[in-house]
Formats: structure tokens, C-alpha cells, sequence
């Protein structure tokens, strides 16, 4: 493989000249030799290896024990056992507390140490309960972990391939692998590596020695340096033109929750004001209020989530639950008949996570301006068999217009704006449909490139039997579509779960609105 000698890093030339043919190469020896950091030493070899111009010719595993800041400190005052043994051969038995508050040593250290102390039969606890000596020795572990104290003080750790198995068992009592806070040594553990020119390195070498190339060329000019005049004694690294660039990653939103943004400006722009609610509801406002009879499929447990505690809410607002249950059993002031059935008044304070973003419409309803014109982005949940097209959680933009001259053909027209405009679909069809709350009932369908048709969602216009016992008297338009399915086609994805993938990558490479 050829090398083109002026693309080399400085890192790279200032190692490759420093290195003679035959050598063993090794980061600690360019570390020290060319005063590189290790984050440098590893960059440059990294580089040189992966272009074939060095390789590697060992590599062999290393442990060592570093002396930390606190056992530089105990080889300078004594080990606990030095320190409680010396204070007792000097002052005479004391109790543990005492020796503690004496030598400014936590208790669980000396109760440690003691207990070294005393196993190894150098101290003993007397009929005073207080620490005494019997032995005019330390315990040979003792020593021979002051020994290695003193041995790790002079270069600052000790290797352990120059440790004996005693010595091994000692330091290992005082080590640790992290080097946590009250351990005297901090093991290491790293990969020894020697290299060698290859050679393909070694004619790197001599062109960059014919070519004059010595890894201290000017890479930037700074105004220091021409306020100064520095640039004019020495020579600038050339201009990588073929060099490959480094990947810019800038900062970016996910594309579905631009999407989502996108359809809420979009909707706000065209005089729409936005509601939402809380996921949790109850039965009332999930189904009753929207005229779905208690005993309706839709609303078996199957189908939608419960809430296993608080089971009921405290209450329902009135006027809106007498009149809605007076709806369901015969009709109220509806001009219905009702669906003939006793309501149930406890069913009805059931929580559950809401199954379908109407919940919103029929709460808006008690509160909105006539004329109005109202949406929401809801989050939905029902329970359902995840595929491409379906999620047990999803997506709905919700919608009503009120008004007394609002008709079919305007919310044909707003179908048409969704399916078109808001998801980027060019054959749409719209079909009759049945929604216990609204008459006429409307599902839009769209074609999707890959996945054929689907529904995109329901709409109608609802019924008296809605409207009125909600205190609405004039004609509601409504619709509730799936916008992650309109999400596929706008950002031409095929799978309902690409909107919600955990790689990053997709964030960063597709772009939303």
C-alpha cells in the first residue's frame, strides 16, 4: 500500500523518524523519548498500525500495586496494627474507644487491626476489657506489609511479577482495583505491547527523511506568529485536499416529534385552538359521555387498560353524569330512545388509561365557544397485536368544529387536508362507517407505497344524544386520526416501531419537518 508521506500527522512523522529499523518500539520508551502523552503515544501507534507502516511484535499482561495519596500517608505514620501496638507497649493497656480518640483512627479501623493483633498473638484484650500486649514482636504480615510500603515509597508502585506468594497475600490485603479511598495501593492492570517498523515503515521513514518532513511543520498560522514574524523560520504542513474529513454531527430533534410539532403549527395556523387532558380516565368521559352503551365490545377488558388502584375516581361532574345516564336509558331531551338499559353508576367511575383521543372532544364540549374549532396531539392507549401498522400505544390528532352552519362537506374537506396535505398521501378514499357517537360516520383510508391500504382513522358527525347532554345544541363535527400512521407516509418509513427505534443513527441521518 502506498503512503503519501505529507499526509501523515506530525504525531506520526516525529515517531516513524525517531525509530530505527530493527528496534523494539514500546509507548513507554516514545512517552519518554518524544514527550508524548498517552492519549498521543496510543493515537499515533492506533494510526500507524491500521496504515501497515508499524506492527505489533508482543504483548504480554501486566499487574502492578500504585501506592496511593492515603498509603503514602500511612507508610509515613504507621500501618493501624504499627501504631495501636506502639501506643500500647508505651502507655499501658487501653480500651478500643480510647486508642481511637488517642491515635485520631476511625473505630472500625482499630477494631480491624486489633483483631489482626490479636489473631496473630502479638495483643489480647485483658479481664479489663482493655487492649494489652503479650508479645514483643508485630505479626510478620505486619512487617511485611510496612516492607512493601516502604519499597512502593521509593518509585511509587511495585510490580507484581517481583513479589513473593507471602508478599502477594500481604499487599493484597492493603489493595484494591479502583483505589477506593482507604486502600494504601491501587491495582493496575494493563497490556504491555512492543512494536516494530515494518516494512512498508521503514520506507515511510526514508521518504520522509529525503522529503525533509520532521513533524514540527507550522500547521495553522496564528497572528501571534506573524505579529511576531515566527512563520518565517519554519515550513507549513500542506493542505490535505483528498483527506477525509471528520463527521460534523449537529445537534438535531427526533423527526417524529418535529412531525408532531409541524401538525400542531400547521393546525394552530388555520384558527384551531389545542386541548389535551390527563392519560388517565375514567369510564364517564372514555365511552359514556360519547353515547358507547356500557355493555359495547370496545369496552371489554380486553380492549382497553385498566387501572389496578385508585380502581374508581371519587365522582363524575354533574349536570353531565345525569344527563348522560338519562341519555343512555331512555333518551333524556335527546329526541332518542336511549339504549333502553339501567345505568351503572359504578362502572361508569372505572379508571382507565384512555383508549381513544374522542375523551378530549366530549370533555371540550362542556366548555367550548360556539363557533369553535378545536384539536389536540393525544397520546392513546388500547390493546392490540404490535405490527407495522398497529401499536398497544399510539398516536391521535383529535379534532371538533362547532358551529350552525358546519356541515359534511367541510369536514370532507379537513379529511382531505389531513390525508393529503398533513400525510403526503396520493390516493385516498373515503367509506361509510359506524361510531355509536357520530352520524354520518366517515373513515378515511390512504394508500401507503409498501404497505397498501390502510385506515387512517374515523370521523362523523356527532349525535344529539353527545352533543346535548353535554350542553351543545348546534352541529359537531369530529374526527380522530392515527398520526403515526400519517408519519409513515409523510417521512416515508414502513413501520409503525421506526417511529419510536432506539438508534441513534436514525435520529441523526432522517430529517422531519
Amino acid at each position: 500500500m502506498d503512503i503519501d508521506v505529507k499526509n501523515l500527522h506530525p504525531l506520526e512523522v516525529r515517531l516513524l523518524r525517531h525509530v530505527s529499523s530493527g528496534e523494539d518500539i514500546t509507548p513507554e520508551g516514545i512517552i519518554r523519548d518524544l514527550g508524548y502523552k498517552v492519549g498521543q503515544s496510543n493515537q499515533a501507534f492506533s494510526w500507524l498500525t491500521a496504515k501497515g507502516l508499524v506492527e505489533e511484535k508482543s504483548r504480554s499482561h501486566r499487574i502492578s500495586y500504585e501506592l496511593t495519596e492515603f498509603g503514602r500517608t500511612e507508610q509515613l505514620k504507621g500501618l493501624p496494627a504499627e501504631r495501636i501496638f506502639a501506643f500500647i507497649t508505651e502507655n499501658g493497656p487501653h480500651t478500643l474507644p480510647e486508642i481511637a480518640e488517642a491515635l485520631s483512627l476511625e473505630k472500625s479501623d482499630v477494631g480491624s487491626a486489633f483483631g489482626l493483633l490479636s489473631s496473630k498473638g502479638s495483643a489480647k484484650m485483658n479481664e479489663e476489657k482493655k487492649a494489652a500486649v503479650i508479645s514483643s514482636d508485630l505479626p510478620d504480615e505486619v512487617r511485611l506489609q510496612r516492607a512493601l510500603l516502604d519499597r512502593a515509597a521509593a518509585k511509587g508502585f511495585i510490580d507484581e511479577n517481583d513479589l513473593s506468594m507471602d508478599e502477594k497475600k500481604a499487599i493484597g490485603a492493603l489493595a484494591k482495583k479502583r483505589g477506593a479511598q482507604n486502600s494504601a495501593f491501587r491495582i493496575v492492570e494493563r497490556d504491555e505491547i512492543v512494536y516494530a517498523l515494518t516494512e512498508a515503515g521503514e520506507k515511510a521513514k526514508q521518504a520522509l527523511v529525503e522529503a525533509n518532513i520532521t513533524g514540527e511543520e507550522f500547521g495553522i498560522l496564528t497572528p501571534e506568529m506573524i505579529q511576531s514574524g515566527a512563520w518565517k523560520n519554519g515550513t507549513f504542513r500542506p493542505y490535505g485536499i483528498n483527506a477525509p474529513t471528520s463527521r460534523l454531527i449537529p445537534g438535531r430533534r427526533n423527526a417524529y416529534s418535529s412531525y408532531l410539532q409541524w401538525v400542531k403549527d400547521k393546525l394552530i395556523a388555520l384558527g384551531f385552538e389545542e386541548f389535551d387532558g390527563p392519560l388517565v380516565e375514567n369510564e364517564f368521559w372514555n365511552g359514556d359521555a360519547l353515547f358507547m352503551p356500557q355493555f359495547h365490545s370496545a369496552r371489554d377488558i380486553h380492549d382497553v387498560y385498566y387501572v389496578k388502584d385508585p380502581v374508581h375516581c371519587r365522582e363524575i361532574e354533574e349536570p353531565w353524569l345525569s344527563q348522560v345516564a338519562a341519555t343512555h336509558e331512555n333518551g333524556w331531551e335527546t329526541g332518542s330512545r336511549g339504549w333502553g338499559y339501567t345505568f351503572d353508576h359504578e362502572f361508569t367511575r372505572r379508571q382507565v388509561l384512555r383508549s381513544q383521543g374522542t375523551v378530549l372532544s366530549a370533555h371540550q364540549l362542556t366548555k367550548a365557544h360556539i363557533p369553535g374549532k378545536y384539536f389536540g396531539v393525544v397520546r392513546c392507549f388500547r390493546y392490540d397485536q404490535v405490527d407495522a401498522t398497529h401499536g398497544a400505544d399510539f398516536y391521535q390528532t383529535e379534532g371538533i368544529v362547532l358551529g350552525d352552519d358546519v356541515n359534511l362537506r367541510n369536514l370532507l374537506g379537513l379529511l382531505k387536508m389531513f390525508a393529503e396535505e398533513i400525510a403526503g398521501a396520493e390516493e385516498v378514499k373515503y367509506v361509510p362507517g359506524y361510531f355509536p357517537f357520530t352520524e354520518p360516520s366517515i373513515e378515511v383510508h390512504i394508500k401507503h407505497p409498501v404497505l397498501g391500504w390502510f385506515e387512517l382513522g374515523g370521523s362523523g358527525i356527532f349525535r344529539p344524544e353527545v352533543t346535548k347532554a353535554l350542553g351543545i345544541d348546534v352541529p359537531v363535527l369530529a374526527w380522530g386520526l392515527g398520526i403515526d400512521r400519517m408519519a409513515l407516509m409523510h417521512l416515508g418509513l414502513n413501520d409503525l416501531r421506526e417511529l419510536f427505534t432506539p438508534d441513534i443513527e436514525s435520529v441523526r441521518t432522517r430529517r422531519g419537518n
